[in-house]
């Protein structure tokens, strides 16, 4: 076993197996050494040089490192608490739209589902505005307590993949950490996942593309609302 293999998660069996950089040492120790030696010092300090011992001798800076290392590691798995979801606990059954984010939430935010959100609505200005929202960078950067406690309205901005403001014209892209823009195709918007480089096609008369699905979403929360579900896979 290397060491990479050994470090996975933190976990060390040399240092966990071993109290002491002594403790190590005494286990190289046979009892035909003790018996020439008869001195449990030197036959310590025989291994240590090299003298005596199994292969390779860790070296005490070496064990007192590794040491360190795995104590920090396991300190922080045992702070390490499972984040909860700001859907949690909401009673969302007669919210179309936040119960269907609601139930991608984990999956989005541990990274196993991409999702983007079609809203088209109007603002707090009663101007028609609508764009595409990618789920994991709004998760990620926002709180969403408020979204999901119904007293903050979920509405696309000019910082999200794509934004269009009907009475004003205005228009933005903006490439996120999930998702690149691809605008200038004659295909119409699309969207490019950039861990598997699929392509999400969002036209209706469309495939949406492989390993994705679309949702048309149903509710009076907004006057029109879709989801793509994307699982990406890494190129290897």
């Amino acid at each position: 076993m290397d060491d990479a293999e050994e470090l996975i998660g933190g976990y060390d069996p040399l240092v966990e197996e071993f109290e002491s950089y002594e403790d190590y040492l005494d286990s190289q120790i046979s009892e035909v050494d003790l018996y020439y030696l008869d001195d449990v010092e030197l036959a310590r300090q025989l291994v240590e040089l090299g003298h005596r011992g199994n292969g390779e001798i860790v070296k005490r800076a070496e064990f007192i490192a590794r040491k360190e290392a795995s104590e920090i590691a396991k300190q922080q798995r045992a702070n390490k608490k499972p984040k909860k979801l700001a859907s949690a606990g909401k009673d969302l059954e007669t919210f179309p739209l936040l119960k269907a984010l609601a139930q991608r939430e984990e999956a989005v935010r541990n990274g196993k589902l991409t999702t983007i959100i079609f809203i088209r609505d109007l603002n707090a200005k009663k101007q028609e505005v609508s764009g595409y929202i990618d789920y994991a960078h709004r998760l990620k950067t926002e709180n969403w307590e408020p979204v999901f406690d119904r007293t903050q309205r979920l509405l696309p901005k000019a910082t999200d993949l794509s934004f269009f403001n009907w009475e004003t014209q205005k228009a933005t892209c903006n490439a996120t950490p999930n998702f690149q823009v691809i605008g200038d195709n004659e295909a119409g918007l699309m969207f490019k996942n950039k861990r598997d480089r699929k392509v999400i096609d969002v036209d209706p008369h469309k495939r949406p593309g492989d390993n994705t699905t679309r949702t048309d979403i149903t509710t009076d929360e907004y006057l029109q609302v879709c989801i793509w579900d994307h699982v990406s896979r890494r190129r290897t």
